[in-house]
């Protein structure tokens, strides 16, 4: 006697749709309160309330910004530093191989490309750009998520996930409809 087992295809998720944002924010505290943590939102507007419910609290781009912006001064002051005192030293007057004084406007606009380049291109890493091809987009009725639908994914990396259970749940919900989100 053998046993046949049937694998089911795998996914990315469950998506539930919503008419409304508080009806979305409603769903996204229950899911968190069922125990799903890897969810995603999708709402034609910003909606406050997710960042803290979907735990949407990323601040690596502005620590990024900030190590850009203290090599930038670092690297702005070290070159006119070595420039003047070893480099191309001239005694102009007496004054000193390093004016500080005098290394601040240009120290000060290194410090800003470096840090908005750092920034720019971290932001672009960080968010997966380029990215043409996200999952979400076989969903047919995800195109009204940039017009009037608010949209609700359950990640199938959620440990809690169980694709009978978590469509379940969503449906009691009360969304539009509740679509399997395909790879």
């Amino acid at each position: 006697m053998s046993h046949t087992v049937t694998e089911l295809p795998a996914i990315h998720g469950m998506m539930a749709e919503f008419e409304s944002a508080d009806a979305l924010v409603d769903a996204a505290r229950s899911a968190r309160a069922e125990g799903y943590h890897k969810m995603d939102a999708y709402t034609p507007i910003p909606v406050e309330e997710l960042h803290d419910i979907l735990h949407i609290h990323d601040n690596r781009v502005s620590l990024a910004c900030l190590i850009g912006g203290l090599v930038g001064a670092c690297t702005g002051f070290g070159l006119l530093s070595w420039t003047s005192a070893f480099d191309y030293a001239h005694n102009v007057g007496g004054r000193p191989p390093i004016s500080i004084p005098m290394f601040i406007p240009i120290t000060f606009e290194c410090t800003i490309l470096f840090a908005g380049l750092t920034t720019a291109i971290a932001m672009i890493l960080m968010n997966g750009l380029p990215a043409p091809y996200h999952p979400v987009f076989n969903v047919e009725r995800f195109t009204m998520a940039s017009r009037n639908r608010f949209f609700l994914c359950i990640e199938a990396t959620d440990e809690h996930f169980d694709r009978e259970k978590t469509k379940a749940f969503l449906e009691t919900l009360g969304p539009e409809e509740v679509s399997e989100v395909d790879h």
